[in-house]
């Protein structure tokens, strides 16, 4: 019930389509009030018409005879379907001899015209006529057979109402629904959008009342992205002006290692150059996110996946040999991906040095290129601790480390690595490795329209 009310209080759709309901409902319900009465009075006046018309018929009949006596043996006691009842009155001339089969049911004392009486226990609607022969016609109906008719017919009158009144209901209630799809619309597709879009709504197709909002909603997507913009360019600035003293200040250490020096400055300076090597990595990696993150402005064409995965390696085979791991390509099946070479190898190389780097000595790293759905895959295996399942998703996020490792880094590698990903349409899912030992498995799908096998 409460959800309900919550979505009476805040929804238009649902209280514009309400309210006018309930304004269909008071209209009709007046509009049935005042044609149940007027149709119901109607009726009654076309019975008492019904009552004149046959009163006045009989009374003019070529075969009423002069006498009243004749006159009731002819036409005296007619019953009209059991609704119209025709007496013929006696007169101070001319009396009329009782039936008992049929007895005499109105009053001799009755006047001329319209009338209701009581016959016992029941009303009479009565209309008398006396004719130029001096013969009185009485023509009676029941009040409740007239009632029961001329309800029946003032109900028919609102079948139309209360036919209507449902279908007028659910045809506003459709016609609303169509009027705020676009709003759906333009919601879903504010919903479909990447986090890194923030290009304005269109206008069209969207009420004029609401141009408006969207012209403000433009205004502020606006804003985030110059201040985003800002925010990025900060970064990157920032550690590219760091670069520089860093260096410097790395080559200083290397030199100072070179002189002689007592065992624990010696430690010490071990520790600054391991520092001034991470504070460098950071720097390096701050500058690439920095720009994994701008929206892409040189124009991609088709890369092939092995020919990055070769230069890749080039670089790490070094680092893999010094700790005895076992690098290489699994097949020779490759693909090509829609993207910026340089883009591309930041996601291979990211990928393979974290591989390379959590793998112990005397490990194994397997990068397979493969086909699914028509879809061009990238897999990597390696032998390393693996990453727990509840912190699969958290190693993401910028600056997120799994504990217990003592490996060089900043948490930043996975995250570029996804939004370079997004960048080129392609999805990143961890799992494990199906090696002889338990590992990590990365898998990455391109999912862009130019990722076709070769």
């Amino acid at each position: 019930m409460d959800g309900l009310k919550g979505s009476i209080a805040y929804s238009l759709q649902l209280r514009l389509t309400l309210w006018i309901a309930l304004a269909i409902g008071v209209i009709a319900a007046g509009a049935g009030f005042f044609s149940f009465f007027s149709a119901l009075d109607d009726s009654h006046q076309v019975q008492d018409n019904h009552l004149r018309q046959t009163a006045f018929l009989i009374s003019r009949l070529d075969a009423v005879p002069a006498s009243p006596l004749l006159a009731r043996e002819r036409a005296g006691d007619v019953d009209f379907d059991a609704r119209v009842v025709v007496r013929f009155l006696p007169t101070a001339g001319n009396q009329v001899v009782p039936n008992p089969a049929r007895p005499p049911v109105f009053s001799s004392q009755l006047g001329d015209g319209l009338q209701t009486v009581s016959v016992g226990q029941a009303q009479w609607r009565v209309y008398v006529r006396t004719n130029a022969k001096g013969v009185r016609v009485a023509v009676g109906q029941q009040t409740t057979v007239r009632d029961a008719a001329a309800r029946a017919s003032a109900l028919r009158t609102l079948m139309p109402i209360l036919f209507l009144v449902p279908v007028l209901a659910l045809l506003v209630g459709v016609l609303l629904r169509q009027m705020f799809k676009p709003f759906k619309t333009l919601a879903a597709e504010l919903g479909r959008r990447p986090e890194d879009d923030l290009g304005p709504l269109k206008e069209s197709g969207l009420p004029s009342e609401v141009w408006p909002f969207v012209v403000e909603i433009n205004m502020l997507l606006a804003s985030m992205g110059r201040a985003l913009t800002l925010q990025r360019r900060f970064i990157a600035d920032a550690a590219h002006e760091l670069r520089s003293p860093m260096t410097a200040m790395s080559l200083q250490a290397e030199r100072l290692g070179a002189a002689a020096m007592p065992d624990e400055a010696r430690k010490r300076l071990d520790a600054l150059a391991a520092g001034l090597a991470r504070t460098r990595e950071l720097l390096d990696q701050l500058l690439a996110l920095a720009r994994s993150q701008e929206r892409p402005v040189e124009a991609t064409s088709k890369v092939s996946l092995q020919q990055v995965i070769r230069e890749v390696l080039e670089d790490l085979v070094p680092i893999a040999e010094e700790k005895r791991i076992d690098l290489g390509v699994i097949g020779d099946d490759d693909g090509e991906v829609e993207a910026r070479a340089v883009d591309l190898k930041v996601l291979v190389k990211n990928l393979c040095d974290n591989a390379v780097r959590y793998t112990p000595p005397g490990g194994r790293v397997d990068i397979t290129v493969g086909h699914e759905d028509g879809l061009v895959t990238l897999q990597v295996d390696d032998t390393g601790p693996g990453i727990a399942v509840h912190e699969r998703e958290r190693v993401f996020d910028a600056f997120y480390r799994v504990l217990g490792n003592g490996e060089i880094g900043s948490g930043l590698g996975l995250a570029i690595t996804r939004t370079v990903a997004e960048n080129m349409g392609a999805t990143i899912a961890l799992g494990d490795a199906r090696l002889p030992a338990s590992g990590l498995r990365v898998r990455v799908t391109f999912r862009g329209h130019g990722a076709t096998p070769c």
